[in-house]
């Protein structure tokens, strides 16, 4: 099973190039961030002309999170649990072919000295509780989206310059490592040690051509899903087309059982 992360950016700027990727990379699922629109808005029918059932939890302009699956997605959960005040789309959960799912999208969290910071953190806190949860189960699952966490330096181009993101807060990546702490695995990392590999690439001042970016789009999984990992990396095909996203799709690929 092959399973992608990817922020399109707005779903609607960038259907043509979603479209000619999905065709191309043929991924089983893929967990899409900030596709920015309403379930009622979202391309399901282009999409089912792929192949692929959906299942969306959208607003209005901003954030909204989609999971697309060649099988049928089942038991979804939309929202992450741990807080039923929160409003914002940034979560959908759900099992496919006997493998738990999850399409996120963590706050960016700047500026850090604001409450969207404190929201950052409370999102991993909850998202640690989700994971825990999650594993008391033992199953097979992987929480993919975009982490808006650069979990060291040797994931971002220039970590003096961005000492002070949200990013790259001790903070956020104290929060990233409690979750590899449960004993969750980075699927990129198992196959790529190597520093310096990035998902992200700001639009501003030629950070794609230069290859300046971050590393924020992740594949965590539980030991059970760790066990069956055989492939992952960093696709950055999309990110050179015209009208691109500033992310581009990580994947990974387990053997079926």
């Amino acid at each position: 099973m092959k399973i992608a992360t990817f922020n399109v950016n707005s779903i609607k700027v960038r259907l043509p190039i979603l479209l000619s990727w999905l065709e191309e990379a043929k991924p089983d699922v893929v967990c899409l961030q900030e596709i920015k629109c309403l379930a009622g808005d979202f391309p399901t029918l282009e999409l089912k002309g792929l192949g692929y059932h959906t299942e969306v939890v959208g607003q209005r302009s901003y954030n909204g999170v989609a999971l697309l699956s060649k099988a049928p997605a089942l038991d979804v959960v939309a929202g992450l649990p741990g807080d039923d005040a929160d409003a914002q789309a940034r979560y959908v959960e759900a099992t496919v072919e006997g493998v738990r799912i999850a399409s996120l999208y963590l706050p960016n969290g700047n500026p850090v000295a604001t409450e969207k910071f404190s929201y950052k953190l409370a999102w991993i806190k909850r998202l640690k509780a989700r994971a825990e949860t999650l594993l008391v189960q033992e199953i097979p699952f992987v929480l993919a989206g975009d982490y808006n966490v650069c979990p060291t330096d040797a994931d971002v181009f220039d970590p003096a310059a961005l000492r002070d993101d949200a990013l790259c807060q001790p903070e956020s990546r104290r929060g990233f490592r409690a979750l590899i702490n449960l004993g969750l695995v980075d699927a990129f990392r198992i196959f790529h040690p190597e520093p310096h590999r990035y998902s992200f690439w700001d639009y501003q001042q030629g950070r794609w051509y230069r290859d300046e970016g971050l590393r924020i789009d992740h594949l965590l999984l539980s030991p059970q899903a760790a066990d069956r990992v055989i492939a992952a990396d960093i696709d950055k095909s999309p990110r050179g087309k015209d009208k691109a996203s500033d992310h581009t799709p990580v994947w990974c690929e387990l053997a079926m059982r």
